[in-house]
């Protein structure tokens, strides 16, 4: 059985500039049910920390989020959260690797990069 796998990425941010972006290295990917992938994501940002996000989309949906990746850390969705994914960053690159590949693996694989802090409301009053 195999299992075919297309990444693509993207810069999800209005405080992307020009020398902030994510650079696809693998393209279409076909593999074997319980084999391991890796797709690769390099990016390049002038921002000291930046975030890394991974997103799966299926044939038939929305992208949905898997994993977020910023400094020696590595938080991940419900459904996620198991030991065949990983996404921990490495110097310039978030790779992505699933290990033990299932058919429902199957999807686009979307890498995302935000430069900056989050923004965030602080200091409500009531």
């Amino acid at each position: 059985l195999l299992i075919h796998l297309f990444l693509c990425m993207f810069c999800s941010s209005s405080e992307c500039k020009g020398e902030d972006k994510v650079i696809q290295t693998t393209g279409d990917v076909t593999a074997t049910e319980g084999d391991a992938v890796t797709l690769n994501c390099m990016f390049e940002t002038s921002y000291p920390s930046p975030y890394l996000f991974w997103y799966k989309q299926d044939v038939h949906g929305p992208p949905k989020y898997m994993t977020k990746s910023f400094s020696n850390t590595v938080d991940k969705a419900p459904g996620f959260d198991n030991d065949r994914f990983d996404a921990a960053i490495e110097d310039k690159s978030v790779p992505l690797k699933i290990r033990k590949l299932h058919v429902s693996d199957s999807a686009v694989y979307y890498c995302a990069l935000r430069s900056g802090e989050p923004h965030q409301v602080t200091n409500l009053l009531y």
